[in-house]
């Protein structure tokens, strides 16, 4: 379900999100995001529109703001990957 890219990003990165590792190889990352269904948008646009679907509270926060929360992580080819756990 998750691309190369969306694994390797999620696997060199998160520690921004978590205090210690949560997977080793990508195919426990791969493992990891499926099973807390980690959402990938294709733009900013989308990773707004998620968090207000979500009743997520992001009143004021601009898109820089709302893309550098701990829980989104942005990959290399433009998107992002939205990991709640």
């Amino acid at each position: 379900m998750y691309d190369k890219i969306c694994i390797e990003t999620f696997l060199a990165h998160q520690l921004q999100l978590f205090k210690e590792p949560v997977a080793e190889t990508p195919e426990e990352a791969e493992e990891f995001l499926e099973d807390c269904m980690a959402v990938v948008c294709k733009n900013r646009k989308e990773v707004r529109a998620y968090f207000e679907d979500a009743g997520t509270d992001i009143t004021g926060m601009d898109d820089e703001e709302l893309t550098a929360a701990s829980e989104v992580f942005a990959l290399p080819d433009g998107r992002y990957l939205i990991v709640e756990a």
